[in-house]
């Protein structure tokens, strides 16, 4: 719910986001690697209008702003 990473991983795998949200919580309390993950996706997953995710615009900038 806060950045749709699971609604869009739920949409592309053709599965029910709150699965997903079940998954990522039960990752978070046995080993907490679910929080790293899903900081992961969200800045690695596109988004679903744009089609770029935030670590290629933020490449994009940085690359700009180098010419």
């Amino acid at each position: 719910m806060l950045a749709g990473v699971a609604s869009g991983i739920a949409a592309y795998a053709g599965i029910d986001a709150t699965l997903v949200r079940i998954a990522f919580a039960l990752i978070t309390l046995v080993g907490g690697a679910g929080i790293p993950l899903y900081l992961a996706c969200w800045l690695l997953i596109p988004d679903e209008e744009s089609g770029h995710s935030i670590t290629s615009g933020f490449i994009s900038t940085v690359r700009d702003s180098r010419i």
